[in-house]
Order: structure tokens, then sequence, then C-alpha cells
């Protein structure tokens, strides 16, 4: 990894991070990184320590959490403390909204399965009949 002791303009840390100019901006507009300070024409500077907060913010995103629930992380952080505890908290409770759409999703696999199964072709009906019924095997439950 790169590692500078002088601050880095944006450009470095996208080419160092892998990550579009873009996302870094917007990630500093959220408050989720730290700017050391701007060039003379305006560019943001950041410390050699932007490369780990950016490798934190996605690989906790890449588990599911939220752009604002890391902000709250990194605030911990930022006042000195770790914030695993926290993180756990939220990991937990991701754990169980997956396992919630885990069950879910078995239950529309049923019941799509159960009426392909036992699909039928509808015989043409007259306009009339059809006019309030636009699928009438799926309309039956």
């Amino acid at each position: 990894m790169l590692t500078h002791e002088t601050p880095m303009r944006i450009g470095e840390v996208a080419r160092a991070s892998g990550l579009p100019i873009k996302t870094i901006r917007y990630y500093d507009e959220l408050g989720l990184l730290k700017v050391s300070g701007r060039t003379e024409g305006g560019y943001r500077l950041f410390g050699s320590e932007v490369l780990g907060r950016l490798r934190f913010i996605k690989r906790a995103q890449s588990l599911g959490l939220s752009l604002m629930e890391i902000k709250e992380f990194l605030a911990v952080y930022d006042q000195g403390n770790l914030p695993c505890d926290h993180i756990r908290e939220k990991l937990e409770d991701k754990l169980i909204e997956i396992e919630q759409q885990i069950q879910q999703l078995q239950i529309l696999k049923q019941e799509l399965s159960g009426l392909l199964s036992g699909w039928q072709s509808v015989p043409t009906a007259a306009a009339e009949t059809i006019s309030e019924t636009i699928c009438p095997i799926i309309e039956r439950r």
C-alpha cells in the first residue's frame, strides 16, 4: 500500500485507493473523511490515514452497513475509541434482517413453484370477458 508523509491530493488518493474521485468527494461531503487542508488551487489534501479509512468504509459497506452507520463508527474512532462493540451490534441486527429476508424469499419461491407447476394455457376469451382480468392464472389464489 502507498503511504505518504506529505498530504495527498484527491487524485493521488483515488489512484492509491482505486476509488473514483467523485466517490472520495462524496465521502468527504458526508463527513467520513478528514481533509488536512486545501492547496492554493482549492484541491483537498488528505493525510495517509485516508487510505485506511477508505478501506474500512468499503469493507463495512460490503457487509451491508450504510454510510450513516459507518459515519457513526468513525465518529467513535475519531474520539479515540474502537467502535468494535457498536459494529458488532449492527452486524447482529443485519444478520437478523437477512434471516427474515431469506424466510420471505423461501415463501415467495414456494408460491412461484406452486403457481408454475400447475400452469395451464388459458383459452382465448372474448375481449369483454377479459377486460378486468389481465392473467387469470396469477390472479387466482
